[in-house]
């Protein structure tokens, strides 16, 4: 099994103490590839030197967050346009919008996503998405410079069929997580996750957070992280009627084209 991780919080102070071997249990577990997700300005500037420092297995993205949104400048967007410059920069995001929390104000999340799309369009680079609870505004901005963007990915998709369908009409790709494995929120996604066509499903575990419940015996330290990709990607298989290896075959191959993998070696 050859899988490609799309989004991983590998900056997180959780795996400074044990990188190297997480890396290596994600490897024994056919996790091949991972992109590094940056969620903020310092976060995507780490994300870059991990890539840099693991060429041709790790890969980077440049955004912001939106719940540090507030902290956005003109000063971060034109660092953010120079990150996403670098080979290793594979999309631009974390970006989008996230009213469940509303650690930032929702017009400052706005303008503040506008603007992150506005160097997607300008670099002609995929764009890596977030969206909470705000559905509405989220599709609307989409909206008006999708037919600008090469391409784009709704990151650990957790909402309904209507969303869904608005995403797949605008051709945009839908990230799995281990949300789908969770019995208290995510059984929806058990029924949505058939309707995605394969070459718009990648896979995902957003370690370190969402360790998929059904992994057991659970890990004592709670934390999720690559390796388990394996085990979202089995889970998947199962709820499409499918083959694991098809699944992690064809998510596989969609990655690497919606990313440019395979020109970046």
């Amino acid at each position: 099994m050859n899988l490609i991780d799309i989004g991983a919080n590998l900056t997180h102070e959780s795996f400074r103490h044990d990188f190297d071997d997480m890396l290596l249990r994600a490897s024994h577990q056919g996790v091949s590839r991972l992109v590094v997700t940056g969620a903020s300005l310092q976060g995507s500037i780490d994300a870059l030197a991990l890539a840099r420092g693991r060429p041709g297995v790790l890969y980077a993205t440049a955004g912001v967050h939106p719940h540090h949104a507030v902290d956005y400048d003109d000063a971060t967007d034109l660092q953010l346009r120079e990150l996403a410059t670098q080979a290793e920069v594979v999309a631009v995001g974390e970006t989008g919008l996230d009213y469940h929390r509303n650690y930032s104000p929702r017009d400052v999340q706005l303008a503040v996503f506008e603007r992150q799309l506005a160097i997607a369009v300008d670099l002609h680079m995929p764009v890596f998405l977030h969206q909470r609870d705000a559905h509405d505004d989220f599709i609307a901005l989409l909206r008006t410079v999708r037919d600008r963007l090469p391409a784009a990915v709704v990151h650990c998709f957790t909402d309904d069929g209507v969303a869904l369908r608005h995403y797949l009409d605008l051709d945009c790709h839908i990230g799995m997580t281990g949300w789908i494995c969770d019995e208290r929120r995510g059984t929806h996604l058990r029924e949505l996750v058939k309707l995605i066509p394969a070459d718009r499903l990648m896979l995902e575990t957003d370690s370190p957070y969402l360790l998929p419940r059904t992994v057991k015996p659970a890990p004592s330290h709670r934390r999720n992280e690559p390796m388990f990709l394996k085990h979202i990607c089995e889970e998947v298989a199962r709820d499409r009627g499918e083959d694991a290896l098809a699944v992690a075959a064809a998510s596989t191959r969609t990655a690497e084209l919606f990313f440019g993998l395979e020109r970046l070696g």
